[in-house]
């Protein structure tokens, strides 16, 4: 999602999220007129922005780098939001546009929301097919399974739905939106009740993952995805630049080695890219840092220490496979900032 996407009503100085416009869903028996289909469709992330990792993570983790094409776009947005300055021309080479609005356009024009990511394009027809966030990874791990790797992990498993989300919707609500709240919180009170909150919840989760290595059942989740690509941000951008300060994640014993054991999975901090992360949310959020200067902190090394939660039982992938390596033009490359 466009990570300055609010619109206050209340007169709270409250953060909104709006819900997903194009909220098509991609299916096997294509029920939305969109059916799963390899090579059909381009993803299109931003690395800086959490719920887009979520994609990225989950399109990793099954193996469907072959069957859906990547697109990332520049850490930095301008008027026209999500560019594709990164690639040559500026100009993404499977969709022929400069600015990921012009597939929003191509599908509605003048419609009434922000252009966000993660966003998934049909690529004859160059139109937008959905942005829902939420519904994205559901789908890849319960509708493209024909699709998936051998020896992909289920990630959403039947017999452990409810549970999943219901921990992924307190975790929504409190953290990875909760950490917004803070963030583009303009009145005190309305701050500091939401910081509350999200401490709460996040020692709560600390409580749950202090005798268990994953949130739900004895492998990863769709639930440790969607918890992950908050925690990973926190000490480098939502505890400074959002004041979320209370204490660092690397304070808190059990969510820091929880993050460097998801870290250090094939699938998850092969993913990040940090200096992404830095620039586009200290760059980007003008009225929260005016001067757009990027910290030089926090030191990442860290995120490769052992962190010894195996001895919680419990594996990655259960009878399933780790994925192989990063495809070469999928791969984040070396800067300063990288773990």
């Amino acid at each position: 999602m466009v990570a300055t996407d609010q619109d206050d009503k209340s007169g709270k100085g409250e953060f909104k999220r709006s819900a997903s416009h194009f909220a098509d869903r991609i299916t096997a028996d294509a029920r939305d007129g969109w059916p799963v289909e390899a090579g059909r469709y381009r993803l299109v992330i931003n690395r800086a922005c959490p719920w887009a990792n979520r994609t990225l993570i989950s399109r990793r983790l099954l193996g469907l780098e072959d069957a859906i094409s990547l697109a990332v776009t520049d850490p930095i947005q301008d008027e026209r939001s999500w560019r594709f300055t990164l690639d040559p021309g500026g100009v993404d080479p499977v969709l022929g546009i400069a600015f990921l609005s012009e597939a929003y356009d191509a599908r509605e024009r003048n419609y009434p929301g922000g252009v966000s990511v993660p966003a998934i394009v049909d690529v004859p027809s160059g139109k937008l097919v959905t942005n829902d966030f939420q519904q994205i990874t559901l789908d890849f791990a319960t509708e493209w399974t024909d699709l998936h790797r051998d020896g992909a992990p289920d990630l959403y498993p039947e017999a452990l739905r409810e549970e999943i989300d219901d921990v992924a919707e307190s975790i929504y609500r409190d953290v990875n939106n909760g950490v917004y709240k803070a963030g583009f919180a303009t009145h005190q009170e309305t701050y500091d009740t939401t910081v509350r909150q999200l401490f709460a919840r996040l020692d709560q989760v600390s409580q749950r993952l202090a005798t268990r290595r994953y949130l739900v059942g004895d492998t990863i989740t769709e639930a440790d995805i969607r918890l992950f690509t908050t925690l990973v941000r926190f000490d480098t951008v939502y505890h400074g630049h959002f004041k979320c300060n209370r204490n660092k994640l690397s304070e808190d014993a059990v969510l820091w080695a929880y993050a460097r054991d998801l870290f250090q999975t094939p699938g998850f901090g092969d993913t990040i890219d940090f200096d992404h992360i830095a620039r586009h949310y200290h760059q980007v959020h003008t009225n929260i840092n005016p001067t757009a200067i990027v910290p030089i902190g926090p030191d990442l090394s860290s995120w490769l220490t052992p962190h010894h939660r195996e001895q919680l039982g419990g594996t990655p992938f259960g009878d399933a496979e780790a994925p192989g390596p990063v495809p070469a033009a999928e791969a984040v490359p070396p800067t300063g900032r990288a773990a």
